[in-house]
């Protein structure tokens, strides 16, 4: 197959693949695995080849980035049971300070969501944020909203996330994940700075059901961070995020700078995510030691891989289904007529991540299958280099054009939604008003803000 119809066909695929996650309630793995081999086959990929490619595209992934996801999910879990992360909105208030409850939120958020799943940091943080609402006398939809862009922003841009390192790791930066950090850093904040003001105008629009039946919040700030416990103190608390990330930092310079010898073998082991994430781990242990819940490290390890297991195979679904489109010749075809395409550049990642998204609902789906369609900016035969987008500051912009699709939209189909929405005391009415809205808001942002830095460093 070849031509017009390869494309037909292939656009086919992702309408069927698309249905079955959202209107069918299919698992996301069965419903990519399933498209991958009928598309493979109908395709005219030979059956004796088939079976080695679904093989091969699934444990490249594995190969790849499993392990690095693992790690990543493990020290958020550590820093959430341990009320470290609850430390860290503790740190984040007293340098904002509780005078801009939005602001703080939105950075409380930001900072906690990078090692924490957004769906679990909204639940830890909500009762700090109607405290803080009641203290302060502030809109509890604009806090809300607030604490819910922060969160989202950093959950899609910034590993340890599972999702954005699984999508860094299938575009081949799972060496490189300091550049992807740095890089989500960047585009943080123009997406903040507008979900800021979305959320102070949206507030002034929108009442919670508290706010609209004149109920308040009998805790105060100060109760509500006791109820909590003893937190561990400030180093504990962001040494297994700012670890691997000062050794991830230091492994670049040495190859920057281009050390030779025993300083530049043993940065370069360090610096490595898995070897930098493991350090991270190793403080996370620590952490448990110093809070006396080392206990709990055997069951944080099996919540851990019970979470991660499904985003790990959806990933490497992903890249199974990116290798069968390959093979099939899709990206030959393209290739061949590439004229529009390339002048398409990076907003082609950040529209297909943005179909699925709001399709199917979940962020790191659209993350993982995007990526998994992309493939690797190092790699002949690939998406990626059709585009043109064949350097590491190509592939991690094209991580940031992946996420901020990732973010458009949230709506009913996204448990994130209702969380955001039963939470923040809203009906499902209001939550297309502020949560649907605000994603759309900083999606939009975002990538434009990528776009910019498109022209700049590419």
């Amino acid at each position: 197959m070849s031509g017009i119809t390869l494309i037909i066909t292939f656009a086919i695929s992702i309408v069927v693949m698309i249905l079955a996650i959202s209107k069918f309630k299919l698992h996301p793995f069965l419903a990519i695995m399933g498209t991958s081999l009928v598309l493979g086959m109908i395709v005219g990929i030979p059956l004796k080849d088939l079976p080695g490619v679904l093989g091969a595209g699934f444990s490249g992934i594995f190969t790849s980035i499993g392990l690095v996801i693992i790690l990543g999910a493990l020290i958020g879990i550590i820093l959430e049971k341990t009320g470290a992360a609850v430390k860290l909105a503790e740190i984040v208030v007293g340098i904002v300070g509780k005078k801009r409850p939005e602001l703080a939120m939105l950075i409380m958020g930001w900072v906690v969501s990078i090692p924490v799943f957004c769906d679990s940091g909204f639940v830890i943080l909500d009762p700090i944020r109607k405290a803080m609402v009641k203290k302060t006398r502030t809109s509890a939809v604009a806090t809300a909203v607030a604490l819910s862009a922060g969160l989202y922003t950093s959950h899609v841009f910034i590993p340890p996330t599972p999702g954005p390192i699984a999508a860094a790791g299938t575009l081949g930066l799972a060496d490189n994940l300091l550049l992807v950090i740095g890089m989500g850093a960047l585009v943080s904040i123009p997406t903040l700075i507008a979900a800021y003001f979305f959320a102070i105008f949206i507030g002034k629009k929108v009442k919670s059901t508290s706010e609209k039946e004149e109920k308040v919040t009998a805790e105060d700030y100060e109760h509500i961070m006791e109820s909590f416990g003893e937190l561990p103190s400030a180093f504990m608390a962001t040494a297994p995020i700012i670890a691997p990330i000062l050794l991830m930092a230091m492994g670049s310079i040495a190859n920057v700078l281009k050390w030779q010898g025993a300083a530049l073998t043993i940065f370069a082991f360090l610096g490595n995510p898995l070897i930098a994430l493991t350090v991270g781990l190793l403080f996370g242990i620590a952490l448990l030691v110093s809070t006396k819940k080392m206990h709990l490290f055997n069951s944080m390890t099996n919540d851990t891989l019970k979470t991660v297991g499904p985003i790990l195979f959806v990933t490497a679904a992903g890249g199974v289904l990116g290798r069968v489109i390959v093979t099939a010749g899709f990206v030959d075809y393209i290739k061949a007529n590439a004229t529009f395409i390339s002048n398409v550049g990076i907003f082609f990642p950040f529209v297909i991540s943005a179909i699925l998204k709001t399709a199917q609902g979940s962020s790191t789906v659209a993350l993982t299958t995007t990526a998994g369609i992309m493939g690797a900016y190092n790699a002949s035969g690939t998406m990626m280099e059709v585009l043109g987008l064949t350097s590491p500051m190509a592939a991690a912009l094209s991580v940031m054009a992946i996420a901020a699709g990732a973010m458009t939209v949230s709506h009913a189909n996204d448990s994130y939604f209702w969380v955001v929405t039963n939470f923040g005391e809203m009906t499902p009415e209001d939550g297309y008003k502020t949560q649907t809205m605000v994603t759309l808001v900083m999606g939009l942002v975002s990538m434009a803000f990528i776009f910019l830095l498109s022209l700049v460093l590419l």
